[in-house]
């Protein structure tokens, strides 16, 4: 195991982030790997941040041989991920996060020697599918455009999610010295996940959409799934009981991108009362989630939960502030 890095890490020039808390870095690439850069099919650095992902992740791992490097960035997981991570040829970096900014995967991106100048971010529940990674050799070779939007197709409870709204884009792919993470809130902690939750990558110059889509299998286990969006929640609560936004995020607009939209739709429902019950109403009948079935109806239901407790954590935030 080599150590890459031991004292602070320091963000790159572009990113005007504080200097974060020092981390550990290790990696390790085992002997029986055959991939080298010089014949990848595909020149592009993935990075898959993961902790106790051992059921999800040879999956992920499998569909992305062809790729020219794969980084998984672990959390001291307890189970197998790391075992099954060296397996596959993945190269393991540990994280170890102390609180504030930045988190996993712009940490990942500011520290790690990526032998591309494509980066591709995945979940480990997230899998490759062999028409995209076509779709981003292809891609990848257009000098015009520095990053790309990719559809999620959601699989939760054994189905794929066609309404409820569930459809949405993540700007995935893009090239390392364009692109970055917004960051929408400093005083951030472990409550609220180690990796970034909803904040998105900002790149610089165009951006395009490509055609095929990205499985992401949403849930584990509904415990699993719950435990997750209560640290979420945590997240989002301190967020929206911002004033203002940051100069370094994306600003909320209705006739901008599908995540500005959401974002300027979300200020204005927080505000009415009665918003979670609103929200599942327009998921589940407006936009048609009850045709997905009763993970359908689930789904629908979680967020609107998910809604209801940012919700009660922002009163419960205002009531400590009004009685300090």
């Amino acid at each position: 195991m080599v150590s890459l890095r031991t004292g602070p890490v320091v963000s790159a020039k572009s990113l005007k982030y504080p200097e974060p808390r020092m981390q550990k870095l290790e990696e390790k690439r085992p002997s029986h790997e055959v991939a080298a850069d010089s014949t990848a099919k595909v020149a592009v650095s993935v990075i898959i941040p993961v902790r106790n992902e051992a059921a999800n992740l040879p999956r992920c791992l499998e569909a992305l041989r062809e790729m020219g490097e794969v980084y998984v960035i672990d959390s001291q997981s307890t189970d197998s991920t790391v075992d099954i991570a060296r397996s596959y040829g993945a190269q393991v970096v540990q994280f170890h996060y102390q609180g504030g900014w930045p988190k996993k995967r712009q940490w990942a991106m500011d520290t790690l020697r990526l032998a591309h100048e494509w980066i591709l971010l995945l979940d480990a529940d997230e899998v490759l599918t062999s028409e995209l990674a076509r779709e981003i050799a292809q891609a990848i070779q257009n000098p015009k455009v520095n990053g790309y939007y990719i559809a999620l197709r959601i699989h939760f409870l054994g189905r794929v999610l066609r309404h409820g709204d569930a459809r949405f884009w993540k700007l995935s792919l893009f090239r390392r010295s364009t692109g970055r993470y917004e960051c929408r809130l400093k005083g951030q902690d472990a409550s609220m996940a180690d990796m970034e939750i909803h904040e998105h990558v900002i790149v610089e110059g165009a951006t395009a959409r490509l055609k095929n889509p990205l499985p992401h299998h949403n849930t584990e286990s509904l415990s699993h799934y719950i435990r997750k969006h209560d640290e979420y929640s945590n997240w989002e609560a301190q967020v929206l009981l911002q004033n203002e936004t940051r100069p370094d995020e994306i600003a909320p607009s209705l006739f901008g991108t599908q995540a500005q939209r959401r974002r300027w739709l979300k200020k204005k429902i927080f505000a009415i009362p009665g918003s979670p019950a609103l929200l599942f109403i327009y998921r589940y009948l407006f936009r048609l989630g009850f045709l997905d079935g009763v993970p359908g109806l689930i789904y629908c239901s979680f967020q609107a939960v998910q809604m209801f407790h940012t919700k009660a954590k922002m009163y419960e935030l205002r009531s400590k502030k009004d009685s300090a």
